[in-house]
């Protein structure tokens, strides 16, 4: 099983252009295996798409991928293009994550799908963009969309590896019979390690089989304990962990927390800094020194 570690940027943390530049060049230089852009809408952080094929053109090693992005409220036909654009042009580095999307008003009015049909369109949407992806041209009588010899080039030059994200029971399930990883977030890795067996069952219902090396998680990780406040909003993501516990706080107890994930065969990591980072070329150099030695 190959360990591969990878920084984030939030989706809610403000970061600057040059900021942004010095993770991307921060990344590639250091070895960490990839880059990861959240979508937030209402936030002041880059479009994930846009900001990575930047982040594409500058490098030539590092993967890159959304941490997740929102699929219901899109145009099947035009996310496939970019996807596959993005793909042709950084050499088959670009990886995918696809999600729901947050439970916010802002959010969930930006894409102008009620939230009750949200799932349905995703378990349309994401087939449709396979077949797009691999067919000369589609023809699709959906509940959603209606195709008829639709033709989208170009075609990426390998299948594309659809990473998803979510924790609850039916997130899981579709995983299993829609996906080609998880990404999980705040989220243990016992909690992984249980969820896991529900994907692959799931998986295994659907004639499928999931690559045992596409688990990753997110992890969340601080060098100042967590205030109180930040503290009480994060157990809303997990009330059944301690928020102290689920943010590891320093490098050491980072790389406690990856050696936990890779004890239960997670091997992508995703480190996200919670709050923002005031110097990030020493960031990523630190964290290269103090974790990069678990990349195999």
């Amino acid at each position: 099983m190959k360990t591969r570690v990878g920084f984030g940027v939030s989706g809610i943390a403000p970061i600057g252009p040059r900021d942004f530049t010095t993770v991307v060049d921060g990344l590639e230089s250091n070895g960490f295996d990839s880059l990861w852009l959240s979508e937030r809408i209402g936030a002041p952080s880059f479009d994930p798409v846009a900001a990575l094929s930047f982040a594409a053109g500058r490098t030539s090693r590092i993967k890159f991928g959304t941490s997740v992005s929102v699929l219901p409220g899109r145009n099947p036909a035009e996310l496939a293009k970019q996807w596959a654009t993005l793909s042709v042009l950084s050499d088959h580095r670009a990886l995918p994550a696809f999600g729901l999307g947050v439970v916010h008003p802002n959010e969930q009015q930006a894409f102008g799908v009620d939230r009750k049909e949200r799932a349905a369109r995703f378990d349309e949407m994401l087939p449709l963009l396979r077949r797009i992806w691999a067919e000369p041209s589609v023809d699709h009588d959906g509940q959603f969309f209606q195709y008829s010899g639709l033709r989208v080039e170009p075609k990426p030059l390998k299948p594309l590896d659809v990473w998803l994200g979510g924790k609850a029971p039916a997130e899981l399930r579709r995983v299993g019979r829609l996906g080609d990883g998880w990404l999980a977030s705040f989220a243990m890795p016992v909690q992984c390690s249980e969820s896991r067996v529900m994907i692959e069952a799931a998986a295994a219902e659907a004639g499928r089989v999931m690559d045992p090396e596409h688990y990753g998680a997110m992890v969340f990780y601080a060098h100042e304990p967590l205030p109180p406040t930040i503290a009480e909003l994060i157990s809303t993501r997990n009330p059944e962990v301690d928020p102290i516990e689920l943010v590891p706080v320093g490098w050491d107890a980072v790389r406690a927390r990856i050696e936990a994930f890779v004890a239960v065969d997670f091997t992508k990591i995703v480190l996200v800094p919670f709050g923002g980072v005031s110097d990030w070329y020493s960031e990523l150099a630190n964290g290269a020194a103090a974790l990069l030695d678990l990349q195999n």
